[in-house]
């Protein structure tokens, strides 16, 4: 028998934040807490799936004159046009004058993919400067599609803060007209977010610059447990009268995670633009994916268009991100009561699904061993991953962590 062809082939490294959870599932104990995994889990630790989805997805599933034919390659109008209105606002001036285009893709990751393909490829500029520290699939998403990628400094380790001077010292040092991807709001993982007032010195900076931004928005409406708060950072930037690009994913706001929805929205200079350049976009799906899944989608424009079912939606977002800041609180006072050293308000201060503990990787290590606490080695958790019953444990391996190395 001859050698197999792929012989040559090394294993690759299990993915940092995915293979938490398979060492995590590895494990016996019964007081063991998977706190790497970016998804919402209801205070008993199960996933959950929201009344309003299941609703809608019972009226589709009770449609009979629903089909399973292949939608457009720039995917359902209806819900293209609902997710621009959501990011954007009701009344944008850019939708109303047509100078939006949208195309469904999947998820986030997706719409990241797809648009820094159509950049690579039409874009006079192939640099892009990604936050440090950042989502880990970042790089790796605009290196494959072919953009090149630099840093700018984003959290202070000292503060557990923004490094508001660094950011705006590295985004005037970098070439005019290059790109900028930015957190809309719950930045992941350091969960700091830029104040108003900082997002519009930011924004009078890059506009001044020529810099094109690219928003991540992940998370509306999960950070602070407000639609229109949670996009205030999009907004200004669409307000000026200037180009950006926007990718959005329904996986945690709708709890779509396997359903892979998102969308990716640039918004042009006109609307003869636009239309040239989502002719464009065609040209980068149809060859990756030919068209979008109809099914995450048709749950989302159902919710969206329909009054009721859209203020339902917004009361169960509401009380997920309430349960995450109930969470930080916990935490915060646990913490406090056990006169652990250092100063744990960032806790409290840091936004969205994710917290920066400023844990080292040698003390993670320790609370895994030692605790059957599983999370990143860089100190982040996922605060959603915490419940009253796992907070008062987090807490006992956070002192014995920082005890030691004291």
């Amino acid at each position: 028998m001859a050698d197999s062809v792929f012989a040559h082939i090394v294993r690759a490294p299990e993915d940092p934040i995915l293979g938490v959870t398979v060492a995590y599932n590895k494990d016996s104990s019964p007081v063991k807490v998977n706190l790497g995994v970016g998804a919402y889990r209801t205070e008993e630790g199960k996933p959950l799936v929201l009344n309003v989805v299941r609703r809608a997805e019972q009226m589709l599933v009770n449609d009979t004159s629903r089909v399973k034919e292949y939608l457009s390659i720039t995917g359902l109008a209806d819900f293209n046009k609902l997710s621009a209105k959501l990011i954007f606002g009701a009344d944008s001036p850019a939708i109303q004058d047509n100078r939006v285009t949208t195309v469904q893709c999947l998820s986030g990751t997706g719409s990241l993919r797809v648009g820094a393909e159509f950049l690579a490829k039409h874009y006079h500029e192939r640099t892009i400067y990604i936050p440090q520290p950042t989502w880990g699939n970042h790089p790796k998403v605009f290196t494959l599609a072919g953009l090149s990628v630099k840093y700018y400094r984003y959290y202070d380790p000292a503060t557990r803060g923004l490094d508001f001077q660094g950011l705006l010292d590295d985004l005037a040092a970098a070439p005019a007209g290059a790109i900028v991807l930015l957190h809309a709001c719950a930045h992941n993982p350091t969960g700091v977010d830029p104040t108003v007032d900082q997002w519009e010195k930011i924004r009078q900076l890059m506009r001044s610059k020529g810099l094109l931004p690219f928003f991540d928005s992940a998370y509306q409406g999960f950070a602070s447990g407000n639609l229109d708060a949670d996009a205030q950072s999009v907004r200004m930037f669409v307000a000026d009268g200037g180009e950006c690009l926007a990718a959005q994913s329904y996986a945690k706001n709708m709890g779509l995670y396997g359903e892979r929805v998102g969308a990716l929205s640039i918004v042009c200079k006109d609307a003869d633009v636009a239309s040239r350049v989502e002719s464009q976009l065609k040209l980068v799906i149809r060859p990756m994916y030919s068209n979008p899944p109809i099914h995450g989608a048709s749950i989302v424009a159902t919710i969206l268009k329909d009054r009721q079912m859209y203020d339902e939606w917004t009361v169960e977002l509401k009380a997920m991100a309430d349960r995450i800041i109930s969470m930080r609180q916990q935490l915060f006072d646990a913490m406090k009561a056990r006169g652990t050293p250092g100063d744990w308000s960032h806790i409290i201060k840091q936004i969205g699904m994710f917290t920066f503990t400023g844990l080292n990787a040698e003390q993670v290590a320790f609370m895994t061993r030692e605790y059957h606490i599983y999370m990143t080695s860089d100190g982040r958790i996922s605060m959603a991953g915490l419940s009253s019953r796992t907070v008062p444990h987090l807490a006992d391996a956070m002192h014995a962590a920082v005890a030691k190395a004291a």
